[in-house]
């Protein structure tokens, strides 16, 4: 009997739960083209680890620079009551403060899912074993 992985059994109950839905991996709800689209061309460069790198790291520094922008550009100080607190802050860091809580309530949702995800395949190949 041929053991899959961890990754192999989630990669497996991912695709099926989007198949059931009829969303296929690309975001369509149409089957995938079998070609030669996704291979590079003989002379063209191929994408490592080093340029992808390069290229998530120069737009971090982009969007630094946009916040920073941003940041300056609303200084303005308002005032802020939250749970009974009241303070005055200028309003870019408030509105930062309430995207990095979004974004921070979104990564939550995201690892609950993850779990969820795992227990769900580690069930499957319990299952499968114990057959």
């Amino acid at each position: 009997m041929r053991r899959l992985s961890r990754a192999t059994i989630g990669i497996v109950l991912v695709r099926t739960e989007c198949e059931e839905v009829g969303i296929m991996a690309t975001g369509s709800t149409e089957a995938p083209h079998s070609g030669d689209a996704s291979r590079p061309e003989p002379g063209s460069p191929r994408l490592t680890r080093a340029s992808a790198i390069w290229v998530a790291t120069g737009t971090a520094l982009l969007l630094l620079i946009l916040l920073i922008i941003f940041m300056l550009q609303n200084s303005t100080k308002v005032r802020v009551h939250f749970l009974g607190l009241t303070g005055t802050i200028p309003l870019g860091m408030a509105l930062l403060i309430a995207a990095v809580g979004g974004g921070v309530l979104v990564a939550i949702s995201g690892i609950a899912r993850v779990a969820q995800l795992r227990m769900n395949a580690r069930r499957t190949r319990r299952s499968t074993m114990s057959t």
